[in-house]
């Protein structure tokens, strides 16, 4: 996951689904789902973490608890959940990476601060000269092409920029080109954060992050000669396995099911009680309650909690590619929940009509699952804020499929503005959540007030497709598409 860019929501046309129909002296879900029993799930997750060295990650023993406490959760609920088990690349940093400039003087750079180790970086302890490579992204994108690295010194540390293909294809045509590291520096418009995600495999060489001011400031160096930098990581790349948890409503079609999911896992740095211990608690509170609107459920719901997300989607992905044909096609939609509870966030809606302009081309019917949304926060009178797919959630294995996607979500590392400041509150100039993916991501790091509102909205979405799946359909037939190539946090040509 996980920049927010977003714009106002305003101007939506689609109006194929309304809000849940009224049931006399019935409660809806947003009635039933209290903020309470989210936290008591965030609460137990913590413990998980605390007993388990203090991460959730998947391949780690933490995980696997996360799983039993699930799966008993759903079953206290009458549900008979289901394990699906996958292999995926594990990776573990063993010790903090460490980055410093040896010559032309001596500098020696903080970890997670200046930078950081990318997923799946290879070990290693290197120390040798430093080039810049294209870092005027003259053709794609700073070392997207193999031409990038013409005349690059074997045996180098590659200084690369962030932007316009994957870093799995900048690692990759740097180890080609002989570098012995890599070193991704952030965009301009985030000088301050270094840059974080996975280069899609595993590298035989170090990958590290670093923030866009350290980038342009050894870049300057290496164009005057005589940079040397030393790099060194001590990381653990393997196979390992992980689960999905699936249950899905007694009642329901199953020729309409609405999916409704959010990712079990944390990064391997801490506990992952906003990311996304936030929305594993409200869609488990939502499982949990959904059996009080009894056959009213006229299409079937199943929830998800998705293994390896923090690798890539990995759990989600296997998920669908797993799916027959008529089995995918009996999906109506996919509900995502990931980071509903950011300390300094905003109330997020994935834009699902392409209102921004952003090209991602929604499947039809996401308009109307953004529809819902808009409409229920527009009735409470709370803004939202717009936020692009940008293909690093669980909701992209979906939208490949041609499956509508929608969801809620409030915010990652981007920096919250003067004006979304005045809107949601919160603190202008400071992360959404500074502890995005760091130990400090624990069950104080989350805002209750906020995580309720969202966790109403996600309960109202839930119901409303649960009563009228079909809708979103967009009354055409679904087209898959070739899945999107995002380097690893958000749309690489951004």
């Amino acid at each position: 996951m996980r920049k927010l860019a977003m714009g106002t929501v305003i101007g939506l046309a689609v109006t194929l689904v309304t809000a849940p129909p009224a049931h006399a002296g019935a409660p809806h879900l947003a009635d039933l789902v209290r903020i309470g029993a989210i936290r008591a799930h965030q609460q137990a997750l913590q413990t998980i973490a605390d007993n388990s060295g203090g991460t959730r990650a998947a391949g780690e023993a933490g995980f696997a608890r996360s799983v039993s406490y699930v799966v008993g959760k759903l079953k206290q609920a009458g549900f008979k959940p289901t394990i699906q088990t996958f292999t995926f690349p594990y990776y573990r940093q063993v010790t903090p990476a460490l980055f410093a400039q040896t010559a032309p003087s001596p500098a020696t750079y903080a970890y997670g601060t200046d930078f950081g180790t990318l997923d799946y970086s290879g070990a290693g302890d290197v120390t040798a000269g430093a080039s810049a490579v294209d870092p005027d992204a003259t053709g794609t994108g700073s070392g997207c092409e193999a031409d990038d690295f013409a005349g690059f010194p074997a045996g180098g540390v590659a200084l690369i920029r962030r932007g316009g293909c994957t870093f799995e294809v900048k690692a990759g045509n740097a180890q080609k080109a002989g570098a012995s590291a890599v070193a991704v520096y952030q965009r301009p418009d985030v000088p301050d954060s270094p840059v974080e995600g996975h280069v899609g495999r595993a590298f035989t060489i170090p990958v590290v992050g670093l923030t866009n001011k350290l980038g342009v400031r050894l870049v300057q160096a290496a164009k005057a000669g005589g940079l040397k930098l030393r790099v060194t990581t001590d990381t653990v790349n393997e196979r390992r396995t992980a689960s999905n948890v699936l249950a899905e409503t007694a009642h329901g079609s199953p020729d309409h099911v609405v999916v409704a999911g959010a990712h079990l896992d944390s990064v391997t740095e801490g506990p992952g009680i906003n990311d996304d211990g936030s929305g594993v608690g409200t869609v488990l509170a939502i499982a949990e309650n959904i059996g009080k609107l009894g056959d009213r459920v006229t299409n079937k719901v199943r929830f998800a909690f998705w293994g390896a997300e923090e690798g890539g989607d990995l759990g989600s992905k296997y998920y669908v590619a797993h799916l027959g044909a008529d089995e995918k096609a009996k999906i109506a939609l996919y509900l995502n929940s990931d980071m509903l509870g950011s300390p300094n966030g905003v109330r997020g809606v994935l834009d699902g009509d392409d209102s921004l302009g952003n090209g991602t081309n929604p499947p039809p019917g996401s308009d109307a699952i953004e529809k819902v949304f808009a409409d229920y926060y527009a009735g409470r009178g709370l803004a939202l804020k717009q936020d692009p797919f940008t293909g690093s959630s669980d909701y992209q294995p979906f939208m490949d499929a041609g499956i509508p996607v929608g969801g809620l979500r409030s915010g990652a590392e981007t920096v919250k503005t003067a004006e979304e400041a005045a809107v949601f509150g919160g603190t202008a100039g400071v992360a959404y959540d500074p502890c995005y993916h760091l130990a400090c991501d624990t069950y104080g790091n989350v805002n209750a007030t906020l995580l309720d509102q969202l966790a109403d909205g996600t309960a109202t979405a839930v119901e409303t497709f649960a009563y009228r799946a079909p809708a979103v359909n967009g009354g055409g037939a679904r087209v898959a598409r070739t899945p999107r190539q995002v380097d690893g946090e958000d749309d690489p040509a951004r």
